[in-house]
């Protein structure tokens, strides 16, 4: 193994949570015990450019559709920010897009299926690795509410109903969503009148009874 390397719970680890930055092999066995000593995987740090990730769906009988690929930006292990196109070269993006539907097609997957790749430099050239495969609606797929034809959520009651799908075109050239996090109602209810006075945004909260540090209550989207 090399270092620095990740340290990941095999299971119930999301959002940052079951994860260790370690350096060293007694840095990663303190680490370890910290988590439990549960089943972990251990994977070596790269040199990452940016993450992107892939929105697709696929119906039973094989019809396709590809939201444009966007980009992400983490902070402590939560999605933050997502930019819509993703900032990057135009193959790379194509690449990507062909990536996810040959997943999806392989595993006859039927609904909508997002996968976030990590675009890695290595010498002159970049490379797209997969991170993860979520089956189902993602997080970074939530811009569509509002800057989509259709949206991730209606696609995917079109494709489990056998429908057709919805078109994936973007009404707007660009945007940008970012997550709201517990941590801002710190100090009680944020002010949404100031977002939701703006003419190119959006206010999505979730509903969820309690805001806690770190747990995604809703999400604004803005609109080039």
């Amino acid at each position: 193994i090399t270092y620095p390397a990740i340290l990941k719970t095999a299971r119930l680890g999301y959002d940052g949570k079951g994860q260790r930055r370690v350096a060293d092999a007694s840095e990663m066995r303190a680490s370890w015990h910290s988590l439990g000593s549960v089943p972990c995987v251990l994977e070596q740090a790269l040199d990452l450019r940016t993450e992107v990730s892939a929105v697709v769906a696929r119906t039973a009988h094989g019809g396709f559709a590809a939201y444009p690929i966007v980009e992400n930006a983490h902070v402590d292990g939560i999605l933050d920010l997502t930019v819509v196109p993703a900032r990057v070269p135009v193959q790379i993006a194509d690449r990507a897009t062909g990536l996810a539907l040959a997943i999806a097609d392989a595993l006859a997957y039927v609904g909508v299926l997002a996968i976030e790749f990590f675009l890695v430099r290595t010498g002159s050239d970049d490379h797209l690795f997969i991170n993860e495969l979520a089956p189902r609606p993602h997080n970074s797929g939530h811009w569509t509410l509002d800057v989509s034809q259709t949206s991730q959520f209606e696609q995917q009651i079109r494709a489990v109903c056998g429908l057709a799908l919805g078109d994936v075109s973007m009404t707007r050239p660009a945007a940008a969503m970012v997550n709201l996090l517990g941590d801002r109602w710190e100090h009680g209810e944020p002010r949404w009148e100031h977002a939701l006075g703006h003419p190119h945004a959006a206010l999505h909260l979730y509903g969820k009874a309690a805001a806690r540090p770190g747990r995604k209550m809703g999400h604004l989207t803005t609109w080039a």
